[in-house]
């Protein structure tokens, strides 16, 4: 039997990894970040180790013990995590010392060059499930206005570039103003952040980075993104096609269509461009 290990964070995307590799026949080895990944992974697994960032040597262990040499590192790490719960042994330690900064790109890429160097492959997150990834189009019965167009041209470009700099993955817009941008808190507190601000609508738009490494760290939208949104006041989201991974996007369309959102895929060569299209 295949193996494969799962570095495990919080979020849906482990766990539907999980069923969709035991769909498959792989044998599943889940190596879980305590605080973070989710329970139901137990049952998922056919072993289970619950660990703290930092402890390679026990994660390197497990991955031995099992014989496992592919692995994927799914599922979001609450940054404030990384500055109150980790627990470094002497290989993380080394590993940490070995970096210039530790944004997400540069900690990112360096554990997995540093898995690879211990035997153990990083796979794209999303190779078992190609059909996660956003469809391009318009999903929702109702269109953008022109002026959201015109904030999702001038938002996809700056969100791009805020990529490029390792700083977020998200924005929020509104008559041609920034009003958010994603830094430490993470996507749904920059929604709210946006909210507060927007007059009319606002759009928000997640993007991969520019360089996006597509094994890991994939942006990705959901339901809960749609309920924060509704929370916010902000009725318009922009996501990247074949480059964000889409959870619930039945549920996340219904919602859409009952409370008057929209919600639009584009890909990065349509995006200055994105007014000339778009029906579902």
């Amino acid at each position: 039997m295949t193996r494969i290990g799962i570095i495990a964070g919080n979020g849906q995307f482990p766990l539907l990894f999980a069923q969709a590799a035991r769909e498959k026949g792989y044998g599943v080895f889940v190596a879980a970040i305590a605080g973070e990944a989710d329970p139901a992974l137990e049952q998922a697994a056919d072993q289970l180790i619950w660990m703290h960032l930092g402890q390679v040597k026990k994660l390197l262990g497990f991955f031995r013990r099992h014989g496992i040499t592919d692995t994927v590192l799914v599922g979001g790490i609450r940054k404030t995590r990384i500055f109150s719960d980790i627990k470094p042994d002497l290989k993380a330690v080394m590993l940490l010392a070995s970096l210039r900064h530790t944004h997400d790109d540069g900690l990112l890429g360096a554990c997995a060059r540093f898995l690879e160097k211990e035997g153990v492959t990083v796979r794209s997150s999303t190779f078992l499930l190609p059909g996660i990834l956003a469809e391009e189009g318009c999903w929702t019965r109702l269109n953008p206005t022109r002026a959201n167009w015109a904030d999702i041209r001038v938002g996809f470009r700056l969100a791009k570039e805020i990529g490029r700099l390792d700083i977020g993955q998200c924005l929020v817009i509104g008559g041609g103003s920034v009003l958010a941008v994603e830094a430490v808190d993470g996507t749904d507190a920059t929604i709210l952040r946006g909210g507060t601000l927007a007059r009319g609508d606002a759009v928000v738009v997640k993007v991969s980075k520019p360089n996006q490494d597509m094994r890991f760290d994939v942006p990705a939208v959901g339901l809960k993104t749609l309920e924060t949104m509704q929370a916010a006041g902000i009725r318009v989201l922009v996501v990247e096609a074949g480059r964000s991974v889409v959870f619930d996007r039945d549920a996340m369309v219904a919602l859409a269509d009952h409370t008057g959102m929209i919600i639009v895929a584009l890909s990065e060569d349509e995006a200055p461009d994105a007014q000339k299209k778009r029906s579902h």
